[in-house]
């Protein structure tokens, strides 16, 4: 059968060889080589997935006929070291080409049978959207089964955690959607330049709603995620033993350990005691208090945006996302360093970065093999671990009401958010 035209055809095009392939086949590149792989000759060849799934159509149906690779796990990376500290251990030798990745890396690896791939995306925001948009509407890919874990390395907050500390979040945050005004030009009774959409001063919830502001993750796929996890020996050094000593106080000058707290986005690398409160507070707000804001990061607000749309339409699974950073640095000094000597672009050895990439691995695994060792028993399903919170973005895309935002405040009984409490 052949695929000359629709979502299909355009996604094989990059990847057919000169010859054309048998009628009945594609052509795919695996590590580098054309592989012609055999299509049922009634295999449907829809056009427009999203329509069909807007039908009623089964997606799932589809893209079982379809796709040729049905993976069970998927990590995400962000970029090189992320990546690396998988592919021996797991055995990611199989290098899927699909059109859309990132120019720097253009290559879904996967191991021998294919259950377990992984895709880096490119360091912030923009890359991390087109490339999960890009893998989730590949045809080559049946991801309606597939467990996520987005992994990397973020900064940490000294009141939440430590450097090598692993988190898994429930709630991921957009905090850099504010207007800002330089910090030396701000009326004298703020405490600091940001200052939310549609609004007049810090602190007053936002008018101007895009979207992207809070996603909310399975708990209880989280939770399991923490508790295969919790009694690995996490990697450490003599370095961030000393730096963290400078803390002086808890969790801040503690070993690093795995434990459940939030993540914020922004593309910005912001530092320091009054940025890294500033945007704790909204984490706060934009969550109705709910939310533990302790991890900084670049990309998952824009991963996870690409999964609701896919999973709108049924190509992924948005309950069997599971969201994990380990920190590599702090937020904000310690008592006895300015934010200008110790930050990040001043280079301060805080000694968090090879442990924070060697944690990944430590903490990630143990869920990926569950999920394989499991797979017929409990994942396949995911009834054990199925959501019983709300899961989705602020608009309710996947149905349910969000438990935060105005709309959340009102299911809870409160007054909608207003202000910082």
């Amino acid at each position: 059968m052949k695929f000359s035209t629709g979502l299909l055809g355009l996604a094989l095009a990059s990847a057919a060889a000169a010859a054309p392939a048998p009628a009945d086949s594609v052509t795919i590149q695996i590590n580098g080589s054309s592989i012609n792989v055999d299509i049922e000759e009634n295999t449907p060849a829809p056009t427009d997935l999203p329509t069909y799934a807007a039908s009623g159509v089964n997606v799932q149906s589809i893209m079982g006929k379809l796709a040729i690779f049905q993976p069970k796990a998927f990590i995400v990376s962000m970029f090189e070291p992320e990546q690396d500290v998988w592919l021996q251990p797991l055995n990611l030798t199989n290098n899927i080409s699909i059109p859309g990745l990132s120019p720097l890396f253009p290559d879904v690896h996967c191991n021998l049978d294919f259950s377990i791939c992984q895709v880096t995306t490119g360091e912030a925001e923009v890359n991390a959207a087109s490339t999960i948009s890009a893998l989730v509407l590949s045809p080559l890919f049946d991801l309606t089964q597939t467990y996520f874990l987005i992994a990397g390395i973020a900064g940490i907050s000294p009141h939440q955690g430590t450097l090598g500390q692993v988190s898994y979040a429930k709630y991921a945050v957009q905090v850099a959607l504010e207007y800002e005004i330089d910090a030396r030009e701000m009326p004298a009774n703020w405490t600091t330049g940001y200052y939310s959409y549609g609004t007049t001063q810090p602190g007053q919830y936002p008018v101007n709603i895009y979207g992207t502001e809070v996603f909310e993750l399975n708990e209880n796929l989280r939770n399991r995620a923490i508790e295969v996890a919790k009694n690995v020996t996490l990697n450490d050094t003599e370095t961030s033993q000393k730096f963290r000593a400078l803390y002086g106080y808890a969790p801040a000058n503690q070993p690093p350990t795995v434990k459940a707290c939030d993540s914020a986005t922004s593309d910005v690398y912001f530092f320091g005691d009054d940025l890294a409160e500033s945007f704790g507070n909204l984490t706060l707000l934009l969550t109705n208090g709910s939310s533990n804001y302790c991890m900084t990061a670049q990309e998952d607000n824009a991963s996870l945006e690409a999964f609701t749309r896919a999973a709108k339409f049924g190509f992924v699974d948005f309950a069997r996302i599971v969201l994990m950073r380990t920190a590599s640095d702090f937020d904000r000094p310690p008592p006895s360093l300015s934010a200008n000597e110790v930050g990040f672009f001043n280079n301060a050895d805080q000694g968090g970065f090879g442990p924070a990439v060697q944690n990944i691995l430590l903490a990630g695994q143990p869920f990926i093999e569950d999920i394989i060792k499991n797979w017929d028993s409990v994942y396949k399903t995911n009834k054990k671990y199925a959501a019983t919170n709300y899961i989705g973005d602020i608009f309710g895309t996947l149905g349910g009401t969000p438990d935060f935002g105005p709309d959340g405040a009102k299911n809870k009984g409160i007054a909608a958010p207003a202000s910082i409490p």
